[in-house]
């Protein structure tokens, strides 16, 4: 299931990014223990001044035509967005994506080798069991030849439902299959205990993305796209093209049902919704025809004192169309679900109806990726730390993992002197800040435990059963932490993912390897490139433990209320205006309706905004180290300058406009246009670092300018 606590930089940058539901990592390397000093670490990240080498920031890419005062985005970006179109099988493209393709490509001539050298491999090793998973989905002759069969005792099954008491056994028996459907499961450290794991279980089961596209009358052409979708899944699966309308049209109304009881993508940050603890018997009695009891026997877990029933109005409403629907619009339900979940492994027919509803109606992507990129998704969605192994064998090296370790020192240092030096927070809120901040846990790079993958059996000629057996092992390896104590050192990532996370019910801030190259960091670049990159990411993460989320938790991890009621109030009225100022953001050209959900994305801009100042902070400590180096210029720009043409430049990017749209609906980042420009426009030191004057767009007015942390 998704871990609503794990608060990743950005979303879909990177194939590897399912593995955050299905494959977590073991453990991590412990940091180094903070400094006890309240001021900005002084050490430079560099052996000695830039003195006057080239930058690694390549300035001929720079708008000069554009004021970087009015337009710091299109100063920095507009000329490389001119230049690197959108490829075909893309939907986005920008500096994570280019990132992200290294590392699919480095991935791939693994996958690639271990394939090849298979059958001379170690028996139940990685690479063996790596390479047979890349290889069966590589077999396009196999799966053609297989058609739908391989789903065929699942449809079987769900023919044969008659009741809502069938449907509520098939659903408990195939989350035993680890295959999931209708709400989802796992585990997670408790709200109120983080140093225990405990069964979460959510709302989930809508084909569409938010609970809005099921009655807004603005997605109206969107849901009769849905509805040809799902008839013809259907009929590729042998249903006549007449029961498939029929069908498709139940599944519709099913989802509207389920969709009205659910919670919005704003909801659902909410922490006060993730959570809602009952025991087995009070959960029953607000599911009374579905058997918890029987449900978690079916799992192999026991369940001590109780588990979250995350979102109570959705099970509710769950429960209520097992006698109200019938089971024949059950099993379209289920039917189609089955089909389309499955449809990535089977035959190309399947493959392409399911892009061309999900990849080009939803998202404007014109073309599918490469087989080879699917299937590599499919081998991270699977056995992503194993392949993470192998990679960090392959290209991490351990002086990336001590730089890095030394900026996240720095960066976290100057966190605790603005905690410290805040103006508006009381001491009494500022001691409990500070306790928060010294249990901190950062993680840089991978696990120094890796995961054992044992009893997971792989063959070189079933892609869709090795899928399966996969997502059943993983299934089963995150339900058995159920009612043992938390692994703070266990990873939400993989270390090729091109992202970093916090995650609040354990307190850790996560660098995976990937992350730590150019553009965000360079072993042989300046501090001021490295501080505005990585060190920005680095700031951006451990603010996540202050943000509007992050805030409701302790350094334990636990939900609590660390404020003081004035302090609360101060903390919200400045976040208030930074909501403001996204909602008055409207990115899509000639959609000047379509704009920024500023309560959505309230938790990431908090982070930048916080990552950005204190990372600049971090800057001018190590700066200070040598006199001189705050003036002197590398390419015509000054360190402060260049820390902010580094920040800009991560979030270079282009979008299509349909993806735009659906992100503006379900994503809480805002666009990277405006990550380039939100947070530099409250902060005085841009302003003075490119001589802006009041008035200038990228000069906050001093009541419009947000200062938090």
């Amino acid at each position: 299931m998704t871990k609503p606590y794990l608060k990743p930089l950005a979303l879909a940058v990177s194939l590897a990014l399912t593995l955050t539901a299905c494959g977590k990592q073991e453990s991590a390397e412990q940091a180094a223990p903070a400094k006890s000093s309240s001021a900005p670490a002084a050490a430079s990240t560099t052996a000695a001044a830039p003195a006057a080498k080239k930058s690694v920031f390549d300035v001929s890419e720079l708008d000069t035509s554009i004021n970087a005062c009015q337009d710091f985005n299109g100063f920095v970006n507009a000329k490389w967005v001119a230049a690197n179109p959108i490829p075909e099988d893309r939907t986005r493209w920008g500096a994570f994506d280019q990132l992200a393709e290294t590392s699919l490509n480095t991935q791939h001539d693994i996958v690639d080798a271990a394939a090849k050298g298979a059958a001379q491999a170690q028996a139940g090793s990685i690479e063996q069991k790596i390479g047979l998973l890349y290889q069966s989905g590589m077999n396009e002759d196999a799966i053609e030849k297989a058609g739908a069969e391989p789903i065929k005792a699942k449809l079987d099954a769900i023919a044969a439902l008659k009741s809502g008491a069938d449907v509520a056994d098939y659903i408990t028996k195939s989350y035993a299959e680890g295959d999931g459907q209708v709400f989802s499961f796992g585990s997670g450290a408790d709200f109120k205990h983080a140093d225990m794991q405990i069964g979460y279980a959510g709302q989930s089961g809508l084909g569409l993305p938010t609970k809005d596209y099921y009655s807004d009358a603005k997605y109206k052409d969107i849901r009769d796209a849905y509805v040809a979708h799902i008839a013809k899944t259907l009929t590729l699966a042998g249903v006549s093209e007449a029961d498939a309308k029929t069908q498709a049209d139940d599944v519709l109304k099913f989802e509207t049902a389920l969709a009205a009881a659910s919670l919005s993508p704003v909801e659902e940050r909410d922490p006060k919704n993730q959570y809602h603890f009952v025991s087995v018997k009070e959960a029953d009695k607000v599911t009374p025809h579905f058997n918890w009891e029987k449900f978690f026997t079916a799992q192999g877990v026991t369940i001590d004192k109780g588990f979250s029933l995350s979102q109570p109005k959705f099970f509710a409403e769950f429960d209520k169309q097992l006698t109200k629907a019938p089971a024949s619009q059950w099993q379209a339900y289920l039917r189609f679900h089955t089909i389309d979940d499955a449809s990535p492994y089977l035959s190309k027919a399947f493959q392409d109806n399911k892009f061309d509803f999900y990849g080009k109606t939803l998202a404007g992507q014109p073309q599918q990726k490469p087989r080879w990129k699917r299937v590599l998704g499919a081998v991270n969605g699977s056995m992503g730390e194993a392949l993470g192994q192998l990679y960090v064998a392959k290209v991490f090296k351990p002086e990336a993992k001590e730089h890095a370790q030394q900026l996240v020192d720095n960066v976290r240092n100057s966190l605790k002197a603005r905690i410290e030096k805040l103006d508006w927070m009381s001491d009494a809120t500022k001691e409990k800040a500070i306790a928060k901040w010294n249990t901190f846990l950062p993680k840089i790079g991978y696990p120094d435990k890796w995961r054992d993958w044992s009893g997971l059996n792989i063959s070189g000629d079933n892609y869709y059963a090795n899928v399966k057996a996969a997502s059943k092992f993983n299934y089963d390896y995150d339900i058995a932490k159920i009612g043992k104590p938390t692994d703070r050192k266990e990873w939400g990532m993989t270390p090729q993912t091109v992202n970093a996370y916090y995650s609040s019910n354990d307190n850790t801030i996560n660098f995976p390897a990937a992350i730590l190259q150019p553009p965000f960091f360079d072993a042989s670049a300046d501090d001021a490139i490295n501080y505005g990159g990585i060190g920005a990411v680095i700031g951006h993460e451990a603010s996540h433990g202050f943000d509007d989320e992050g805030s409701q938790f302790d350094g334990a991890g636990n939900q609590e209320n660390w404020w003081t009621k004035d302090d609360r109030t101060k903390f919200e009225g400045r976040t208030d205006k930074l909501v403001q100022q996204f909602n008055d953001y409207a990115p899509i050209k000639d959609k000047p309706d379509a704009h920024v959900n500023g309560k959505l994305t309230l938790g990431e801009n908090i982070a930048d905004l916080g990552g950005l100042n204190v990372a600049y902070d971090a800057l001018q400590g190590a700066l200070s180290k040598t006199p001189g180096s705050t003036e002197q210029k590398v390419d015509g720009y000054t360190a402060d300058q260049r820390f902010f043409l580094s920040w800009a430049r991560v979030w270079r990017g282009h979008v299509r406009e349909k993806q735009a749209l659906l992100s503006l609906n379900t994503d809480p980042h805002a666009p990277g246009s405006l990550r380039a420009i939100g947070a530099p426009s409250n902060m005085e030191a841009f302003a003075t670092a490119f001589q802006c004057k009041p008035g200038d767009a990228m000069v906050r007015a001093s009541d419009k300018q947000v200062k938090i942390w």
